[in-house]
């Protein structure tokens, strides 16, 4: 393999050893190990990568050295509601729900409506839920209390209800 001469084999071997990413590990392995004047059929077999891999490592390095063997950015699909909203849109969770919510509780259909509605942005009930669970919710929420509740009343009925649970004695029959 023909390689240029960017740094000697006792620099690559240091680099391979202190480098804490492993992807980048490997490929400097690759390329030290070209340096020493192994094939790549050799090193196919050292490093356990396909031979176009290490001929696209070995044409990456000649290129620009160790900067060109790092990984390029995956910027990947931009998030629908901006890294700039989502502490408002925190702050607005946090509040909790308003009379315009029609719920009691911000559930996650509910917070599906409330993207739409005040920030304008589409997402499906599986990707309200990992937006929840990126900004550190949890999937665990209070028991709804209606707003014209009365708590005193509502444990002044507990004590003095009776207990009439009737037990049924006729056996359910189940399908064999």
């Amino acid at each position: 393999m023909n390689i240029k001469s960017h740094h000697t084999s006792d620099k690559l071997l240091n680099l391979y050893k202190k480098e804490s990413n492993p992807r980048l590990a490997r490929r400097i392995h690759a390329v030290y190990l070209a340096s020493k004047g192994l094939n790549c059929l050799q090193i196919m077999k050292i490093i356990g990568a396909g031979r176009r891999t290490i001929q696209k490592w070995m044409q990456r390095y000649n290129n620009g050295g160790i900067e060109q063997l790092k990984d390029k950015p995956r910027p990947g699909q931009p998030a629908k509601l901006p890294r700039e909203i989502e502490e408002v849109f925190s702050r607005r969770i946090q509040a909790g729900p308003l009379e315009q919510d029609g719920v009691s509780v911000l559930n996650g259909p509910a917070i599906k409506r409330l993207l739409e509605r005040e920030f304008g942005v589409v997402y499906s009930l599986w990707g309200v839920y990992d937006l929840l669970h990126r900004l550190k919710y949890s999937s665990l929420c209070p028991r709804p209390q209606h707003e014209k509740a009365d708590p005193k009343g509502q444990q002044e009925f507990k004590k003095t209800s009776q207990r009439c649970w009737m037990k049924s004695n006729q056996n359910i029959q189940t399908r064999r």
